[in-house]
């Protein structure tokens, strides 16, 4: 299983499943603060990509924690990972990708 995770909490399942298909499951991660609306969905199988990619947040990018900040925390968090900062209305979150 991959997590995406896709912002605020409104409407969080529909949301994960209109992105990731029916099988996606959202629910509402608050362990950060803040709450999130997170995606659990099946990864691509094998035969489509070389490694199965998932996603997954290392908390939030700062003028503290910026871009290399984000990439080193999801480095850290997961084994092969890398992240990008995304502007979610007014908050920036730190969006990883790792293989799995």
């Amino acid at each position: 299983m991959c997590v995406d995770v896709l912002d605020t909490c409104e409407y969080c399942d529909q949301r994960c499943k209109s992105k990731h298909g029916p099988s996606g499951q959202g629910d509402c991660e608050s362990s950060t603060g803040m709450p999130m609306c997170r995606c659990h969905y099946q990864c691509e199988p094998p035969s489509l990509t070389p490694l199965n990619t998932c996603n997954g947040g290392a908390g939030l990018c700062s003028v503290r924690c910026p871009q290399k900040c984000c990439d080193i925390n999801c480095a850290l968090k997961f084994i092969g990972g890398s992240g990008m900062c995304f502007t979610l209305g007014n908050t920036s979150v730190c969006q990883c990708k790792y293989p799995c």
